[in-house]
């Protein structure tokens, strides 16, 4: 699989999970938004920005699912591209 390939596998197993994944574009009047995973109340959100890179936007979602859906990860196939990047942690 190839990167954009394993981001499009991630954000559908994301939102099957229960998380909520928003995409932030880059604007000009607002400071530069990164990646990343946040809590708002009861809800886990996943930003993806689109300034970053594809990568980047894989990691924010494997964190994700790594930390606070763990379980709808098991007993489930994944290829194998997926559960190398949900298996390997940050750097």
């Amino acid at each position: 699989m190839d990167p954009a390939e394993v981001l499009a596998f991630l954000v559908e197993l994301s939102r099957e999970a229960g998380l909520q994944v928003r995409s932030a574009g880059a604007s000009p009047v607002e400071p530069p938004v990164r990646s990343g995973v946040c809590r708002l109340r009861d809800g886990i959100f996943v930003i993806l920005a689109a300034g970053d890179p594809v990568e980047d936007r894989i990691a924010a979602l494997a964190q994700a699912l790594r930390e606070h859906r763990p379980a709808a990860l098991e007993g489930r196939y994944l290829p194998p591209a997926v559960r190398e990047r949900l298996e390997t942690g940050p750097a």
